[in-house]
């Protein structure tokens, strides 16, 4: 009984301070001093961003016309049901949105948040170590936890996750991101 009791009270704060993560992860907010955003992938349906991929988008096309001077690496790879890589389908509709390819850096290898940042981090100039991330609301605080232990000082640019999703998405995240604060990754 105690025990069970313990397991439930543990569980309880480590959900809760799961969720402080995801909050504090959207803090501080970008102010365009960084020269680099990465603007983390997701699903292509076919060769179409899906709806959490365009609200990324949306945000990064905003941010492009506030901030002319940032470039922006578009990273992610190509899924098993995708037609093409979540690199180059962002590529096309940020072009497609206003934005100048020579703006635009492509990684298109990386399968997860890490290897997103990983490889994004070997298409920037010796030296910068400060990036913008672009990404959905909840997954923020992951994704700056990987930068930081990949030596990158972040700032966040928060997308809104789509409601159809958005509980799913909270609770994956929530144990995607105790598992990477266990092993870093």
């Amino acid at each position: 009984m105690l025990l069970g009791l313990i397991v439930i009270i543990l569980v309880s704060v480590i959900w809760m301070m799961s969720g402080k993560w995801i909050t504090d992860g959207q803090k501080p907010t970008a102010d365009g001093s960084n020269a680099y955003a990465i603007i983390l992938g997701a699903k292509v349906n076919g060769e179409v961003p899906s709806l959490s991929l365009r609200y990324r988008l949306e945000t990064a096309i905003a941010y492009a016309e506030k901030y002319p001077d940032v470039m922006f690496i578009l990273s992610g790879g190509q899924g098993p049901d995708e037609d093409i890589s979540e690199a180059e389908a962002m590529r096309r509709y940020l072009t497609d949105h206003g934005v100048d390819e020579e703006r635009l850096l492509m990684e298109s290898e990386s399968t997860s948040t890490y290897e997103n940042i990983r490889n994004s981090k070997k298409l920037m100039p010796e030296g910068i170590n400060e990036i913008t991330i672009i990404t959905s609301d909840y997954h923020l605080a992951r994704a700056r936890f990987i930068a930081k232990n990949l030596d990158l000082q972040s700032d966040a640019l928060p997308a809104k996750t789509p409601s159809s999703v958005k509980a799913k998405q909270h609770i994956r995240e929530r144990l995607a991101i105790i598992k990477t604060k266990l092993v870093g990754k």
